[in-house]
């Protein structure tokens, strides 16, 4: 079965402001995913400009048929 990793995330803008999500869903290649690559992933695909911090939170692997197509990610 497929992967994806639930978890919470926040981020601060060096403009201030913020944003946050919970229980935030992404389909992953592999068992795993570190919480750097969840942050350069949110930031990328949202298209976000001016990020500070980002921080990930209550994040777990669960087994869940992939929503969209997986795509490759930097490292």
């Amino acid at each position: 079965m497929d992967k994806r990793v639930q978890f919470d995330f926040e981020i601060d803008f060096t403009n201030g402001g913020g944003i946050q999500g919970q229980e935030f869903r992404l389909d992953i290649d592999g068992d795993d995913i570190s919480d750097q690559e969840l942050a350069n992933y949110i930031v990328e695909d949202m298209r976000l400009l001016m990020v500070g911090e980002v921080r990930i939170l209550n994040k777990k692997i669960i087994q869940e048929k992939h929503k969209r197509m997986v795509k490759k990610r930097m490292e």
